[in-house]
């Protein structure tokens, strides 16, 4: 997230929250599609990680990008830490150690997301280059460990970095040493989001064994094709991964609420300060937790909405839908990703088949799915067959959903090219992972450092 919200207005109960989700709701002809993208920049010349500070590091890379872009700096304790455009229209921001992500603009097409995509990574390249700078597309950080990975000056950063450790053993790697693709998709109603939710949630593990990219830790093989997402199996349990109540066939607006009322806040911000907030739950700062603890200690409608953005469920709800699954990875991936889900849920025949095929998978299966992934990617068992098998039938559905939008370029081609990408991981049987780990065992001659060339921006 580029940007804390600052909203003043006062929350006078709980129908209000349950509101601030429902505004969400569009009508078809407004569905938009919001891509980010993260990736670890290094110097080229030992492929170090890359400091906030100094002449050639992350805050110099932000200084170039806001004089080349003319874009709003953001900015934290007097310091910049990102870029927002003066109409909303996308973002810069960093990630505790230094992720450089692109929260892209609401757009129509997959074709116009990697048009920004490519025009992202070029401007990038243009002010870090010269400076010896390139960037990694991986879901882990192959190389280096947490001692030897810089930190943002962000503020809500240090709480986080403060109370990972009480919450989990895992939270700390989570934030300095994992990228990710994600994509944020529109509902149209309760009942739509419902269906997307529970589709996107049985499906989430499928996607990141498809995307699984971080096979490597501190220079070696880490026994995983999806680092990343064994790293989410201890993170925070208490805000993050399968939520079960978003099965039920009457989940709503309200039950997302409720669960998100009892989850503990990180920060409020007062006068630009953030205030460490983690000994309390939203529902006990409603009740008057912090009155005598933080300037105007009652609850605001900002305070809600930075709430649901410190929450980390595998789907998360806002006033959209974040799919959260997937490692970080090559060009490639950020257009495969958003195509990947948009032709699930963007079309009303892709998502009755969706739903149709994901029916009668059970909290308890998908969860088992979900913690095999990591480990066995789309070689995972699931029922009677693997999620290579599953992800045919997914992706055929997809391609189905991305051909009906009908969404052309200038040359007459529709979306569903932006799946080939995945095709080829279903038809090799391996996934990227599996390729880098190959690659290691053979031409690479046991060395990580080769994927500093090989996938680098």
């Amino acid at each position: 997230m580029a940007r804390d919200t600052t909203d003043f207005r006062p929350i006078e109960g709980v129908d209000e929250l349950v509101e601030h989700l429902a505004e969400g709701n569009k009508p078809r002809d407004k569905w938009r599609i919001g891509t980010e993208h993260e990736k670890f920049p290094f110097y080229v010349d030992g492929n170090a990680p890359v400091p906030y500070g100094g002449e050639h590091g992350i805050r110099a890379i932000l200084e170039g990008m806001q004089e080349k872009l003319g874009w709003d700096p953001i900015i934290d304790d007097g310091r910049i830490i990102g870029l927002v455009e003066p109409t909303g229209q996308g973002a810069i921001s960093l990630e505790p150690g230094g992720q450089f992500e692109l929260s892209g603009a609401p757009l129509e097409s997959i074709h116009q997301t990697c048009r920004e995509g490519n025009a992202h990574l070029a401007q990038v390249r243009e002010i870090a280059e010269p400076m010896g700078i390139r960037f990694l597309g991986l879901g882990g950080s192959p190389k280096w460990s947490l001692a030897d990975t810089p930190k943002m000056p962000k503020s809500r950063y240090e709480i986080m970095t403060r109370y990972m450790p009480k919450v989990g053993t895992r939270g700390l790697d989570m934030m300095y040493r994992t990228c990710t693709i994600q994509v944020n998709l529109d509902f149209e109603s309760e009942a739509d989001m419902r269906r997307k939710m529970q589709v996107s949630l049985k499906l989430q593990p499928l996607s990141t064994a498809l995307f699984a990219n971080s096979p490597f830790t501190e220079s070696r093989p880490n026994g995983l094709q999806s680092w990343r997402g064994d790293i989410w199996r201890d993170t925070d349990n208490q805000r993050s991964g399968l939520l079960e109540f978003c099965f039920s066939p009457d989940f709503g607006f309200a039950d997302y609420v409720e669960w998100a009322l009892d989850v503990p806040m990180y920060f409020v911000i007062r006068d630009g300060h953030y205030h460490d907030m983690t000994h309390v739950t939203f529902r006990q700062f409603m009740a008057g937790a912090a009155r005598n603890e933080v300037p105007d200690g009652l609850p605001t409608m900002g305070d809600w909405a930075n709430h649901l953005s410190t929450l980390f469920p595998d789907v998360r709800l806002k006033r959209f839908l974040e799919m959260r699954g997937a490692d970080g990875g090559p060009w490639r991936r950020i257009c495969a990703l958003p195509a990947f889900w948009v032709g699930l849920l963007y079309d009303e025949a892709a998502l009755d088949a969706a739903e149709a095929l994901t029916s009668s998978w059970t909290y308890k299966e998908v969860m088992a799915m979900r913690n095999a992934v990591p480990e066995h990617g789309i070689a995972a068992p699931f029922r009677n067959t693997t999620l290579r098998e599953i992800a045919r039938d997914v992706l055929v559905i997809s391609r189905m959903g991305l051909k009906n939008r009908g969404k052309k370029n200038r040359d007459g081609y529709d979306e569903t090219s932006f799946l080939n990408t995945l095709d080829e991981v279903v038809a090799r049987g391996t996934t990227s992972a599996e390729e880098m780990l190959s690659a290691y065992h053979t031409r690479w001659g046991g060395s990580i450092e080769p994927v500093f060339m090989e996938y680098a921006y």
